[in-house]
């Protein structure tokens, strides 16, 4: 105990977060590669009026365009979900849409695993 023995109150130190997605420029070309794609696939969506594609892919865009390396991960698995066995967003909409957003997001997903375990 410091100054003769009186307890002193603790100082709460942030925990770190993690590297900011400017310190990695990698990642953040690919994720923004990926937002662009999901853009397109969002407009075709809207001109297919397939709604639902749209409202599942909307809020992955901005999370893509914002989302920190911590987190992008979670958003570019729920990306690829829509391309299941069962239900996918090839079904509703062309590939010249959803095959570049796939590709996009693959890489991202590369680019991330390379960073967590490269």
């Amino acid at each position: 105990m410091p100054d003769g023995g009186r307890p002193t109150a603790m100082r709460s130190v942030p925990v770190g977060r993690g590297p900011l997605r400017h310190d990695m420029p990698a990642i953040d070309e690919a994720a923004l590669a990926a937002a662009r794609n999901a853009d397109r696939l969002i407009a075709a969506a809207r001109d297919a009026e397939a709604r639902r594609w749209v409202d599942y892919f909307e809020p992955l865009a901005e999370r893509l365009r914002d989302d920190e390396p911590r987190d992008l991960r979670q958003a570019a698995l729920r990306a690829r979900a829509a391309y299941g066995p069962k239900d996918s967003v090839r079904d509703a909409l062309s590939g010249e849409v959803t095959e570049p957003f796939l590709e996009s997001i693959d890489r991202l997903i590369k680019q991330l695993n390379r960073r967590d375990y490269g």
